[in-house]
Order: structure tokens, then sequence, then C-alpha cells
């Protein structure tokens, strides 16, 4: 069974930092893109970054350029977020799909999705 647990999420002051963990199980880790996504109330999902699994390429929205570091560590995914705003309140998602990602890849190639972890900023 796969299994996508986010952790990490929390109330931040602005310009603060907070670290998102995605714990994946129950697939292979090969050749997969893991993504972190956001879904702020009354707004659409958006793609944040993603990573290829296994040559560890990394793509970013220009929300997160700058701010924000996705890494992976074996079955692990990492969302370093530096540098918070409120703009970046969100519930954020980890999601799975197979095949490398050439760029941030879109929702719908998504195969699998965490639970999803809040993040709130505001002082």
């Amino acid at each position: 069974q796969v299994q996508l647990v986010e952790s990490g999420g929390g109330l931040v002051q602005p310009g603060g930092s907070l670290r998102l963990s995605c714990a994946a199980s129950g697939f292979t880790f090969d050749y997969r893109t893991i993504a972190w996504f956001r879904q702020a109330p009354g707004k659409e999902r958006e793609g944040v970054a993603c990573i290829g699994s296994t040559d560890g390429a990394t793509y970013y929205a220009d929300s997160a350029k700058g701010r924000f570091t996705i890494s992976a560590d074996h079955e692990n995914v990492y969302l370093q977020m530096n540098r918070l705003t409120p703009e970046d309140t969100a519930a954020y998602y980890c999601a799975a799909a197979v095949g490398l990602p050439t760029m941030l890849r879109p929702l719908n190639e998504y195969d699998w999705w965490g639970q999803g972890t809040q993040v709130t900023v505001s002082s």
C-alpha cells in the first residue's frame, strides 16, 4: 500500500522557517518524481517544487525560488522553507508520480498523494 505521510507543519512568524518532511512507503522510490504542492483556502492547489528520486534534479515555482529547497534522502523528501510570508499559508501536500521530472510537473500527473500538513504564517 502506497503511503505518503507529511509532517513538520505548524505556526510560524513572518520571516521564519519550517522544514516539511514526506515519508514515502509501499512503492519503489526509483525513477519517481516527488513534489510538494500547496493549497490555500479558496485557491487552487499549486505546485511548489519537485525532485527526481534517481537524478536529484529539482524544479521550483517562481514563488519558491530562492526561499525553498527540496531535497531527498532515501524514501524521505524534505521542503526547507525560509523567509516565510503570510502568502505561504496553506495546506502542503506531498505527491509522487512515475518517471523523472524535466520541469515542475502539473498536478494531474501525480498518482499518489499524502493527507497534507498545515502551514500558517502569522504574527
